[in-house]
């Protein structure tokens, strides 16, 4: 798969997050957790293990003056990679290397639109990627087709396509909830 398949899919999964972003009512913004008031705690080098330092050496001698919040990140970040396996970093890299291949505007978007996907609630978070796994799942031929066709949408026809959406996940909803529930079993 080329990067501008890639870069399309990664656009989609962000696109898929569309019919939960629609739904929201318009008001204040979600408060931000208590973590993002409090300020970071520096990490220091020595609390890292051997392995962390070695991949984080070329940060060793301007660590100190790092901000914490960056300082955090790259000791999470040298945890998650030294705990991959080397089929995930081989994963991890091409993702990377992905990213970096996109123009500067389309990072900034996706940018935007993974913030915007962070700000819903866990439940919306969890409908945005069950619909990216369900459309993971359509056969090529159909992905493309939906593609194209929000593709080449006006704004109305989007909205249309939304509101379809919607009233499909409902009817679903309430058929799942007027199921009969075996007997012996709670519901969940």
């Amino acid at each position: 798969m080329n990067n501008k398949h890639r870069s399309l899919l990664l656009a989609l999964f962000l696109a898929a997050a569309a019919p939960v972003f629609a739904q929201q009512e318009p008001g204040p913004p979600p408060a931000a957790p208590p973590a993002a008031s409090a300020p970071a705690a520096p990490v220091a080098w020595s609390s890292m293990s051997p392995d962390q330092q070695k991949l984080l050496s070329r940060f060793g001698n301007q660590w100190n003056s790092l901000p914490p919040d960056r300082q955090q990140a790259l000791a999470r970040g040298s945890q998650r990679w030294l705990s991959m396996s080397p089929e995930q970093k081989g994963l991890a890299r091409q993702r990377f290397d992905q990213w970096h291949a996109l123009p500067p505007e389309q990072r900034e978007q996706l940018r935007q639109r993974w913030q915007k996907f962070q700000t819903l609630p866990p439940s919306q978070q969890a409908a945005v990627r069950q619909n990216f796994h369900r459309f993971q799942q359509l056969p090529p031929g159909q992905r493309q087709q939906l593609r194209e066709r929000w593709h080449n949408a006006t704004p109305e026809q989007r909205q249309q396509m939304l509101q379809h959406g919607r009233e499909q996940r409902m009817k679903r909803m309430q058929q799942h909830m007027q199921m009969p529930r075996p007997q012996g079993r709670p519901p969940r």
